[in-house]
């Protein structure tokens, strides 16, 4: 069946290798087994039973709660020649009755429904009468009443698969799923242990950032402004906030769509459309949007709320870089929006035991706002994984911006609260610091305080931001309640003694994600013609990725635009030409002389020169032509950071790597020096005991160079 399964892959979906985990995953049911997967999202789930699907008789049916993503998936199949359906509730009855005769009538490979069409009487009547080889639940954690979005009507799936004859394949994916949810879909669905293949949580394109202590507004308008090419997400906890927040972006003059359950039916979907046909760069939502989106290049998602939860906090933020292109997932954190979660839960009709679970996810979310450590590394130990390491990446892992000691600032805050015991909430607090002429301050008699007035120098706006650093920083602890009372902690008694510096890092620089040429540009908008004509998104015709491989490899005949990634037989037919002319076009105007693309790929150890190359792999054949890392991301079209990554997950492989050449000879002796005097090999430790010219990756060659002795025994 593997060599079936191959076939279909480069054939339907342009594809020459499969990615990490579909092989196993293939191979097991194609021997019958009933299976677990746990893949993140983007890791290309949905191929692990779509190509099954195509060469198992009969039909599959894939049971899914997102509407969007049975439509997504349905338009993105018939472009590749695959026939396949929905029925879920927005069909109206004719078309759902039309739809049931062609499944009747065998007319598809893959039909996708919502749970709830498993407690209609008719429909099950029909599933006992046609040939069903495969069943696919996707988003299998909703079976489990542990898991953060459990649905009692997946509960259904168990009845399906007894009453359907003979008994179908089996097939559970999910994305977020820890330990204790994973145990549960195996027993409800009585699925081997033996039978679960996990991937891993890790997704190698992410970039994790959390910001504290900004002013909200000001980083969203200057991050939107730094990627204004790119798309994004950005959520919000209620709806009041993404009314104003969409307000405010459209007061600004961005093309900004908003997305919340107070608005009509119609209304979402209107904004949904426009923001999948890239009409809108930014979709501001609460978590009511994006369940089920295939738009595969959102590049940022920016949470300005804290979620309840870390499966849903990676799953939202998951919603970036679906293609594999860098991408970025920031939380801006302020620890009192932790109050609105808790009202949210609070006022939930969940069950007592059911809210405390909630409430310890909750607190766990807060944790990852907090911590200091590898912002990835945290995520995957929460979904099981056993000491994974750091991501060398992450917002926190990269962090090398200064720090200014504040401790005067810090002990004139503590002490005006301290003052007006403890009584307040952080806007009256600011008040008083900054001099207010307000009535209340008076009536209070706050006025007569010391401390009345000793940051007027400031605005409050400052001073109020100052604040939400002090209590993200653990100096202040809001209470409980809409609006809390900022209260002292057992810190803030050190500071005002005089016992404890408060330091305070420089503001987040923001980074540009990625930088496109010219020509992706053009490549692009030849996509959305495509995709005005045919009504659908983008990206059902080609991904970010095709376009920026297509760009950097410039291919010149069809037989070198199939070895694109995502370009499979029947798209190349559709499209081929027309692309191939923008090419062409572009290189007579730059009066580029264009190698042929054997010669930009890596040469194979296989026979076979047509198989495409992993991307990490063109980058190690470049550096293995001499060429430097700046060198490298100039040639690709990549950011350093990303080809210096490539190399640590080529040599991660046992590709040879001379880790010399990038650890200058002046630096050796001090990053051995720093390595032991941090007794650890965390890069930022290390980091903080050396000079600024020495960078990141100077010192992560410097380990894994070291590992390698040890490995071999010369240390």
């Amino acid at each position: 069946m593997l060599n079936k399964a191959k076939n279909v892959l480069q054939t339907y979906f342009g594809y020459d290798q499969f990615r990490d985990g579909q092989e196993e995953i293939i191979q097991k049911v194609s021997e019958g087994k009933d299976t677990l997967t746990i893949m993140p999202t983007g890791g290309g789930k949905s191929l692990c039973y779509q190509i099954p699907a195509m060469i198992f008789p009969g039909i599959t049916i894939v049971i899914s709660p997102l509407i969007s993503l049975m439509k997504d998936q349905v338009d993105a199949l018939e472009k590749t020649g695959i026939p396949s359906t929905y029925i879920n509730s927005t069909l109206p009855s004719e078309e759902i009755n039309e739809r049931l005769r062609g499944i009747y009538n065998g007319n598809y490979k893959l039909v996708y429904i919502a749970p709830e069409r498993l407690e209609v009487p008719s429909f099950l009547r029909l599933l006992k009468e046609i040939h069903i080889s495969f069943l696919a639940i996707d988003e299998a954690h909703c079976i489990s009443q542990w898991g953060h979005d459990f649905r009692p009507s997946y509960l259904q799936t168990k009845n399906l698969v007894n009453q359907i004859k003979p008994k179908p394949v089996i097939l559970a994916l999910t994305a977020t799923a820890t330990p204790q949810v994973q145990n549960d879909i195996c027993d409800l669905l009585h699925i081997d242990k033996e039978n679960v293949v996990m991937t891993g949580f890790e997704r190698e394109n992410l970039h994790f950032q959390v910001v504290k202590g900004e002013d909200r507004d000001r980083f969203l308008l200057n991050y939107i402004e730094k990627n204004r090419s790119q798309a994004g997400i950005i959520y919000a906890a209620t709806r009041k906030e993404v009314d104003r927040i969409h307000l405010l972006l459209e007061r600004k003059g961005w093309s900004a769509g908003k997305y919340h359950a107070g608005m009509s039916e119609a209304e979402r979907n209107q904004q949904q459309e426009r923001f999948l046909f890239d009409d809108l760069s930014i979709m501001v939502a609460t978590n009511a949007f994006g369940m089920g989106i295939n738009k595969s290049n959102v590049r940022f998602v920016i949470h300005y709320q804290i979620p309840r939860n870390m499966e849903s906090y990676y799953q939202e933020a998951g919603r970036a870089g679906r293609d594999g292109e860098e991408s970025a997932c920031i939380l801006l954190f302020a620890p009192q929006d932790s109050q609105i979660q808790s009202f949210l839960i609070e006022q939930s009709e969940m069950d007592e035991g059911r809210k405390e679970h909630e409430y310890a996810k909750l607190r766990k979310m807060v944790a990852y706002g907090h911590t200091e450590s590898c912002l990835q590394q945290f995520i995957l130990h929460y979904f099981g994984e056993e000491n994974p390491p750091e991501c060398g990446k992450c917002g926190n892992c990269t962090d090398s911006r200064e720090q200014v000691d504040v401790t005067i600032d810090a002990q004139k805050v503590l002490s005006c609260i301290r003052r007006m015991n403890e009584r307040f909430g952080k806007t009256m607090i600011t008040k008083v610091l900054t001099g207010s002429a307000d009535k209340k301050i008076k009536s209070f008699g706050f006025d007569q305080l010391s401390t009345f007035g000793i940051m007027k120098e400031r605005t409050q706006k400052e001073v109020s931001e100052f604040i939400d650093f002090l209590t993200a920083e653990g100096y202040l602890q809001p209470t409980d309640g809409q609006y809390p009372i900022l209260m002292l902690t057992e810190s803030a008694g050190n500071v005002l003694r005089g016992n404890e510096p408060v330091m305070r890092k420089e503001k987040v620089r923001i980074a540009q994600i990625v930088a496109d040429n010219d020509l992706f540009e053009r490549l692009r908008e030849l996509r959305r013609e495509f995709a005005e004509k045919e009504k659908v998104p983008p990206y059902v015709i080609f991904s970010d990725a095709t376009l920026r491989e297509m760009s950097a490899v410039l291919p010149q005949t069809e037989n070198e635009l199939l070895q694109i990634k995502g370009i499979g037989e029947r798209k190349l037919e559709a499209y081929g030409a027309d692309f191939l002319s923008i090419i062409n076009a572009y290189c007579k105007e730059k009066g580029f002389e264009r190698k042929p693309i054997v010669t930009m790929k890596v040469e194979r150890k296989t026979a076979s020169k047509s198989t495409k190359e992993s991307s990490h792999l063109v980058t190690y054949q470049m550096l293995q032509d001499g060429m430097g890392i700046d060198e490298i991301a100039q040639e690709r079209e990549l950011s350093e950071r990303t080809v210096e990554s490539h190399l640590i997950k080529c040599d991660e492989e046992g590709h040879e790597i001379d880790w010399d050449q990038f650890i200058p000879s002046q630096y050796e002796e001090i990053i051995q020096q720093a390595v032991e005097e941090a007794e650890s090999t965390r890069l930022t430790p290390i980091k903080e005991l050396l000079p600024d010219e020495v960078s990141f990756f100077m010192i992560r060659a410097f380990l894994q160079r070291n590992n390698e002795k040890v490995a071999k025994g010369e240390v």
